[in-house]
């Protein structure tokens, strides 16, 4: 038994930089990945749990307490590693140091995906396991299990695992991954394969007449439709199809898009022909008929507000559907734009325009579909319904947002097509039978999950990606809104769609079928103990996001389809009509349409009270660890209120860089690459009362020290601030209390903004060096507040891994700005694409430029709109050619700036006329505002700081002025050594390739040496 004084490895090192290329990685891995088997949203990378688990499981071999028998046993464990058995192996393992250096480069080697199922690593890992706990197998409790990472991983080492969530969709996922699948392995695999093909082929044939092939054989995959509203300007009346594109495909070797004509007819409205064409330009191709809810007419015009949009569209359901007169002749609704096909022996996928038969399979189907439910009310309706009418709660509108277009139950995001698949689906799944009885009950879920998995490709709010001719599921980000015009796919063409789905879910089964043993699953608020106390070895647990994502009302999107496809006598209880949320641990994002009360309080209140769970459980030789990734500080602290308040304290802090820098919610919002990993232990009853003085004191060394180690591991910005805030959290929550000399209680709150103050101190000692010092003392002749301001605004946007100078954001934050619009003002499409239109400079959530800039004397208003513009919660550091008319004083200045920092196709400058511009500015007449005159460097207002200074000279470099840059640099250097110094730092922080970084490297090429 490990000694409880003995520290973990997870408490003493930890291989960040290894780790985390191969978490990074793991995101753009699918086959057999269990992220395939079922969406869950924030799922953590098997390879940061992995390796995370192993490091709290091992103790640290230079620990005095560590016991020797895991050290002999280590020893022997780490030579059965390929390539491992070596004479500078066996040398090293010799002493303590070389035996930990050991364990964590075997750490690292085993959060390779590559070695996740090769049995030789799982060997050695379980091996190591069982010698730190000879006399008791490992019990890992994870309370907020969600998608299942850290349980499943606790098995893959041979420990055992208890998984809880209060979610119903979250536990069947687990109980098919944690019980299921270890307990029938490869028999299961196979089952699903022969059953769900037999599924297939049932509702291929049942629903052959309503997908029919065309005339010449081929098979249609898609069918691509746009919802469509009435144009309601005078003596128009036209149908607005609500296209973001005309595009249909994009790849260069099959170039596709529709182009349009206008009909005008003598009585009645004009109307919108299409036919498809290859162009051979993007400029040939028309830009669209919606954005930010405006639709524009084709035939007219006129612009159609997002209101009337909205009305329009609610008053026809959410608009997803065709509407028929009684003749089957469609007069309204949404109109079918193109039809993707395949033809047998022939690569690559084709687009013809609709056809006569494609809208009569559409009402084919909506007489079916009208049958089944009139059967079903003639049967009293007592059963539950073929359809998901359940209503959609308002509570989370920001986020799931189709009700303002009139979708008010989940089965207005399907057409009736859709519906009548997808129940035809539901039914088969549920009463499949299995040869064996055992397997049907497994059978069974993992059918009802195929089912739900394929209503999320199956629903109005899946998109076409024409660049790559595939679909993109209704999930493409953390949330549901409007999609205009959406694509439509065909559930059974071959060997495509469904039987995709049961395949990829096959492969996750045979993959995970080298799990030891099984877990145990079971539906639990996390805020209550589910376990006798002490029972637990680790409890490692991924908490909900604050307010990033609303897990239940996202998940009923799920759970209306698994009550109708799950058979309740033999599968896992889904109980109620949608999924639990009066108890959810997460923030609601405040509306008018909200009555929700799950504030910050709540949340904080909540996890408290999870903490203080986990903090029961835990044995006394226990560990715990704790995953956030969240941009917010207001996240942050209600986290870390809550884990202080549960009796926890925190030893160690690793940040795992999780995420990849392409995904759509990282191309929208400035959203943390790394999860930051809390290892704690309970706080002793009898923790002393620290003193604030001797914490001051320990806690500029302890971050210094941390901020240094991070850096060498390639953590930069944001990611290093968050992550800096572990470590320091360590001194603060050993104490049952901190307080001042005169007996005053100091809070987090206080606490953290030392924290902050620290870590911006550190930066722009290393940004400046030796002003920042100067600064920090009270010392005159410091560089201003303004560059203080950029070079911090600038170091917190380097990117993790990038060496400050990775991808950063230089545009607006559209998404934290779409989260303070009142819903009127959402616009669903801006939610899925990016725009091409760029806003210059750069930005920064308003609360962490707060933050730094508040305790280093900093006034935010002071440069608003000289610096900074802060809009929405969001703060933009304005590009340099924003100041041109600051600095010089003319306004056509600033308009030469404008064009010379703009590029031609092939990145040259634009530089014509500027020289006769320059000259005609260079007068000695007084231009109000105007700090530095173009002639004559010399000439400086008082007013202008050495940043305006820097930026004069980096636009006299714009526009060639080599004569005025040089007397502005002799001026400079006579001056003193501030210019060049903020220009140096500013340089190595701009990130590479920017515009600002070119003129500064290309501006300081000119001071003579």
């Amino acid at each position: 038994m490990i000694p409880k004084e003995c520290k973990r490895l997870a408490e003493v090192d930890f291989p960040i930089a290894v780790v985390s290329k191969h978490s990074a990685r793991e995101k753009s891995i699918r086959h057999g990945h269990p992220s395939t088997l079922h969406l869950w949203w924030a799922r953590r990378p098997l390879a940061a749990c992995r390796a995370m688990l192993m490091a709290l499981l091992l103790p640290d071999p230079c620990d005095p307490l560590c016991p020797v028998e895991f050290k002999s046993k280590a020893k022997e464990a780490l030579l059965e590693v390929p390539g491992w058995n070596t004479p500078k192996m066996n040398k090293q393992l010799r002493s303590e140091e070389g035996l930990r250096k050991a364990l964590l480069t075997f750490i690292g080697d085993l959060a390779n995906w590559d070695n996740s199922a090769n049995m030789d690593y799982l060997s050695v890992a379980r091996s190591l396991v069982t010698a730190a706990h000879p006399d008791e197998t490992p019990l890992v409790v994870d309370p907020f299990a969600g998608g299942g990472s850290i349980p499943l991983e606790a098995l893959r080492l041979g420990c055992e695992a208890f998984a809880s969530d209060l979610n119903p969709v979250a536990c069947l996922i687990l109980k098919v991954m944690l019980e299921d699948i270890p307990r029938h392995g490869p028999e299961l695999a196979e089952e699903l394969r022969r059953v769900g093909k037999e599924i297939k082929d049932k509702a291929e044939k049942e629903l052959a007449e309503f997908y029919p092939e065309d005339p010449d054989g081929a098979k249609p995959i898609a069918y691509l439709w746009a919802r469509t509203v009435k144009c309601e300007s005078p003596n128009c009346g036209a149908e607005i199809p609500l296209m973001r594109s005309f595009w249909l495909c994009k790849k260069a070797s099959r170039k596709r898009a529709l182009r349009h004509k206008v009909i005008r007819a003598e009585n009645g409205p004009p109307q919108v022909e299409f036919e498809i064409f290859e162009p051979k330009m993007d400029r040939d191709v028309h830009g669209g008929t919606v954005t930010r809810a405006k639709a524009t007419c084709l035939c007219c015009g006129s612009v159609l507000p997002p209101e009337r949009v909205r009305a329009q569209l609610s008053e026809q359901s959410g608009g997803a559907d065709v509407i028929f007169d009684t003749s089957g002749n469609r007069i309204s609704g949404a109109r079918m734009l193109a039809v993707v096909t395949l033809h047998r022996g022939v690569q690559g996928r084709d687009y013809r325009l609709p056809l006569g038969s494609d809208y009569y399979a559409i009402w084919k189907a909506h007489s079916r579909f009208k049958v089944i439910l009139d059967e079903w009310e003639q049967g009293g309706g007592r059963v539950l319904g073929p359809v998901p009418n359940e209503l959609i709660p308002l509570t989370e509108i920001r986020r799931i947002s189709v009700p303002l277009y009139g979708c008010t139950s989940w089965s207005d995001l399907f057409t009736n097509r859709q519906l009548l698949a997808l129940v035809a689906l539901s039914k088969l799944a549920r009463s499949q039978t299995t040869s064996s009885t055992v397997l049907t009950p497994s059978i069974n879920r993992l059918l009802s999950l195929s089912v739900s998995k394929q209503a999320e490709r199956m629903s109005s709010l899946v998109s076409w990606i024409t660049q790559t001719s595939a679909p993109r599921g209704s999930f493409a980000r953390q949330a549901l809104g409007m999609v205009w015009d959406y694509c439509e796919l065909v559930p059974f063409v071959e060997n495509q769609e469904y039987y995709q789905l049961i395949d990829a879910m096959r492969l996750v089964i045979e993959n995970l079928c080298i799990t030891k043993n099984a877990g145990q699953v079971q539906q639990q608020n996390a805020c209550e103990p589910a376990l006798p106390e002490k029972s637990v070895h680790v409890w490692f647990t991924d908490p909900p996001y604050y307010d990033s994502v609303p897990y239940a009302h996202l998940s009923d999107f799920f759970f209306v389809w698994l009550r109708r496809a799950t058979n309740p006598s033999v599968s896992f209880d889904l109980k109620g009509e949608l999924t639990p949320k009066d108890d959810e641990c997460v923030v609601d994002r405040p509306h008018r349409l909200s009555t929700s009360k799950k504030n910050n309080e709540y949340f904080e209140r909540t996890i408290a009270l999870a903490m203080t769970a986990g903090h029961t459980l835990l044995s006394d030789d226990g560990l715990g660890c704790v995953v956030f990734a969240h941009k917010t500080t207001e996240g942050w602290e209600s986290l870390i209120g809550g884990m202080l308040e549960g009796g926890l304290t925190v030893t160690a802090s690793w940040p795992i860089q999780t995420e990849r820098g392409g995904r759509l919610n990282a191309q929208e919002q400035a959203a943390l690459a790394t999860s930051i990993h809390l290892v704690c232990r309970p706080r002793a009853d009898d923790a002393p009362v620290g003193d604030w003085s001797d914490v001051l004191r320990e806690l500029p060394k302890r971050v210094g020290t941390w901020m240094e180690r991070l850096q060498r591991e390639h953590v930069r910005g944001a990611d290093l601030v968050f992550a800096c805030i572990g470590p320091a959290l360590e001194i603060f929550s050993r104490y049952s209390k901190v307080e001042t000399p005169d007996g005053r209680e100091v809070k987090l709150a206080e606490y953290l903004e030392k924290v902050w103050e620290i870590v911006g101190r550190m930066a722009l000692e290393q940004i400046l060096g030796t002003e920042a010092a100067r600064a920090r003392n009270g010392m005159a002749g410091v560089l201003e507040e303004d560059a203080r301001l950029t070079a911090l605004f600038l170091w917190t946007l380097q990117s993790t891994n990038g060496n400050g100078e990775g991808k950063t954001k230089k545009s607006r934050n559209k998404g934290e700005e779409l989260e303070n619009l009142e819903p009127e003002e959402i616009d669903e499409d801006e939610e899925k694409t990016t725009s091409n239109k760029k806003t210059k400079g750069y930005s920064l959530v308003f609360d962490v430029v707060r933050r730094f800039a508040q305790p280093l004397g900093i006034g935010l208003p002071k440069w608003e709109g000289r610096i900074i513009e802060t809009k929405k919660g969001i703060v933009r550091l304005m590009a340099v050619s924003e100041r041109a008319r600051q600095i010089f004083g003319t306004e056509g200045f600033e308009s030469a700036v404008e064009e010379l920092l703009s590029t031609k196709p092939n990145g040259q400058m634009l530089l014509p006329g500027f020289e006769e511009l320059a000259v005609k500015k260079s007068t000695r007449r007084k231009v109000r505002g105007q700090k530095i005159r173009v002639d004559d460097s010399g000439e400086i207002d008082a007013s202008a700081t050495t940043l305006d200074r820097v930026h004069a000279a980096m636009l006299l470099q714009a526009g060639g002025q080599a004569n005025a840059l040089r007397k502005l640099i002799k001026a400079e250097q006579d001056r003193g050594s501030d210019f060049l110094r903020l220009a140096n730092a500013l340089s190595a922080l701009y990130p590479r390739g920017s515009e600002e970084k070119r003129l500064l490297d290309a501006m300081l090429l000119a001071v003579p040496r």
